[in-house]
């Protein structure tokens, strides 16, 4: 401090001296910065005060106000998830058959007709094997059976008949995917249903899995399809006519029910239907947004949401209790995006493959028997895995795989794992992920992530102790252009060929360090990763 020392008595002399000039305060605080810390500004302190000349004093001045650099500020930490896998209780066994592509029965003349032309074969060799539902609104309103003794009805827009059910046997024997048949309760006519299902079994044989009777029936009084009161009980009295005029021409083919069109009327129509009619399988359908909804409107951002993927969970959990209460195994048979054929921009776009990516191995670790998504193949713009992009197309069966297709092709690496109960800690708790684990019988650990946050956010570290032994794993990519495109989705880097196939893609490498897995997951992206099994010392 001024006033320590023999400068002392000077220093006053001279901060008065600089008191007398322009800019005096500035060069007082020069001086006594000079003699507190000494050097060359000490000497510059000490000079006569009539003698500083203004470049000096303009020297000082801009010494006085540089600023020093502001210390770079640390990158925030991405998000991250730690994940825990009990290894411990793994669930049943993924079935062979567990995917399953879903259409209206309006499309099954058209289809029927790929076994030899187009690309549908490879499409569906791609997913090893399957179940194809040819059911829907269609099957009840607009498509009536025809033969000899059953002439087209004034309701119908459109018939099948038995040379289409042959056609359609060829399909299933190219292709290896079994044949899963909804015939209409609607026009109540349980004879012509019976020669129906006759015909179907002659030319089916053991690629017929099942026959579903109506499609949604717990809706039909909704929809003006029957009177109030409509409810089980009805139902079920026109179903019972329906089975045992079946039963007479077409014995020992199993029948799948009640079909209804969500979980919330499954509480009711799933136990009636096991009490009256002992199906062989459960069935109900899924949509996450409605066409008509308004809360929330259906968009990207809520089909993505969390809200949307705690409700399906319930949803699919509702479906799968109530029917492992009944012994009975449950299939979700229809289900994609946005109810009433999906909606352009949402349904057709990147971000339902992400839906999907996140949504089917839900579905694998809740314990449901398997899954059949619902599509269009004439119409691109709705929900569909499979499309044709116009006339020409859909005469020669050229399809064109829509975003969610590639999501059926990751997820069905999964066929014959068992999933494991999966525990996931997000930081921070409102980063957008889903994760699910899985074991494959060799012991490789499988996990499914699908990172719903748009492009533009950090991507997210996902840990997972895997356990001593796990040394390294490979990871497939899902990638996209946006959540919003419609084209150029990728599985490893690589989209489908034009002739169906999909070469495997490219593979990333993941490692794991003391027994913790450790891979980041870009936004807007899906991954499967894909740990190998300790080998034995």
């Amino acid at each position: 401090m001024i006033g320590r020392g023999s400068d002392a008595p000077e220093a006053l002399h001279v901060i008065r001296g600089f008191l007398r000039f322009p800019g005096s305060a500035l060069l007082c605080v020069a001086a006594l910065l000079a003699l507190c810390t000494g050097g060359e500004g000490a000497a510059f302190a000490r000079a006569p005060v009539g003698r500083v000349s203004a470049g000096a004093a303009a020297e000082v001045r801009v010494a006085a106000t540089v600023k020093p650099k502001p210390k770079p500020r640390p990158r925030p930490k991405p998000p991250t998830l730690t994940v825990s896998l009990d290894t411990a209780h793994p669930g049943a066994t993924i079935p062979a058959d567990f995917l399953g592509l879903s259409f209206e029965m309006s499309s099954l003349p058209q289809m029927a007709r790929y076994a030899d032309r187009g690309n549908l074969v490879t499409l569906l060799r791609s997913l090893g094997t399957g179940v194809l539902r040819f059911g829907g609104v269609s099957a009840d309103t607009r498509i009536a059976w025809t033969d000899s003794r059953t002439p087209r009805p004034s309701w119908a827009s459109g018939v099948v008949d038995a040379d289409d059910f042959r056609q359609l046997a060829s399909l299933a024997a190219e292709s290896g995917w079994h044949i899963v048949l909804t015939l209409g309760i609607v026009h109540f006519e349980p004879q012509a249903a019976a020669r129906e299902a006759a015909a179907a079994k002659a030319a089916l044989g053991p690629w017929l899995q099942a026959f579903e009777l109506g499609n949604e029936p717990n809706s039909y009084a909704l929809h003006d399809m029957r009177t109030e009161p409509w409810g089980v009980e009805q139902y079920d009295q026109q179903v019972a006519a329906y089975r045992e005029a079946i039963g007479a021409l077409a014995p020992g083919v199993p029948v799948w029910g009640p079909d209804v069109s969500g979980s919330s009327a499954f509480g009711t129509w799933g136990p009636g239907e096991v009490v009256a009619q002992q199906p062989a399988m459960l069935t109900g359908h899924h949509y996450p947004l409605g066409c008509e909804q308004k809360n929330p409107v259906p968009s990207i951002t809520s089909l993505l949401s969390q809200p949307i993927r705690r409700k399906e969970i319930g949803s699919i959990q509702r479906y799968v209790r109530i029917s492992q209460s009944a012994n009975l195994p449950f299939r979700l048979d229809e289900t994609n995006s946005v109810s009433c054929g999906g909606v352009a921009g949402i349904s057709d776009t990147f971000a339902s493959a992400l839906w999907a990516a996140g949504f089917l191995p839900q579905v694998m670790s809740d314990g449901a028997a398997g899954v059949n998504m619902h599509g269009n193949v004439s119409r691109c713009t709705g929900y569909s895995p499979l499309c044709a992009a116009g006339a020409e197309e859909l005469a020669t069966g050229e399809l064109q795989a829509q975003p969610e297709w590639y999501s059926l092709l990751m997820v069905g690496r999964l066929i014959g794992d068992r999933p494991l109960p999966t525990r996931v800690v997000r930081s921070p708790r409102s980063v957008n992920l889903q994760v699910r684990g899985f074991r494959a019988p060799d012991g490789r650990i499988d996990l499914v992530i699908a990172n719903d946050e748009p492009l533009g956010k950090r991507g997210a570290v996902v840990r997972v102790r895997v356990g001593s032994g796990y040394v390294a794993g490979s990871t497939l990519a899902l990638t996209g252009a946006s959540l919003k495109a419609t084209d150029g989705t990728e599985l490893g880097g690589v989209e489908v060929a034009p002739d169906g196939s999909w070469s495997g893609g490219r593979y990333g490498v993941a490692r794991v360090r003391g027994g913790v897995l450790s891979v980041r997951v870009p936004a807007a992206s899906g991954m499967l990763v894909s740990v190998s099994a300790p080998v034995a010392q």
